[in-house]
């Protein structure tokens, strides 16, 4: 097992980011490991980072300004080779197709919850980290 998972978590509301880091906490379950978070309020800052390589999974919040999760996510599934996989906070559950569209691996709703948002976190870095190993 590798010594961390990375996870990029993008909105312009820092509590957003916060709620992103409480609810998954340092490890998001006990057979990953911990976790390092790189928060990013910009597009810019989060493909930067991304360019550099080395996340294995993206929190993306569809309800950002002026770029939205949902924008930015078909985005780097389009410019960026082997993107890390993407958890989109959406707004409401009708926002699913959206979701899709974006070509987002997994959704969740906003407020994050604490149950729900770790366990698909969870999920995303298994199969990331599966195949990376």
């Amino acid at each position: 097992m590798q010594p961390t998972a990375t996870v990029l978590v993008y909105s312009d509301n820092s509590n957003t980011r916060e709620q992103v880091r409480t609810a998954a906490g340092r490890r998001p379950a006990a057979d990953l490991p911990p976790v390092e978070y790189i928060e990013c309020a910009t597009m810019h800052a989060v493909l930067k980072v991304l360019d550099k390589g080395g996340v294995d999974a993206c929190v993306f919040d569809g309800e950002a300004t002026p770029i939205g999760g949902m924008g930015l996510c078909r985005q780097i599934k389009d410019e960026i080779f082997n993107s890390p996989p993407v958890l989109l906070l959406m707004g409401r559950p009708q926002d699913a197709w959206l979701a899709t569209w974006s070509r987002a691996e997994a959704a969740v709703t906003l407020p994050v919850e604490p149950v729900g948002f770790p366990e698909a976190l969870a999920a995303l870095l298994r199969t990331r980290l599966a195949v990376e190993a």
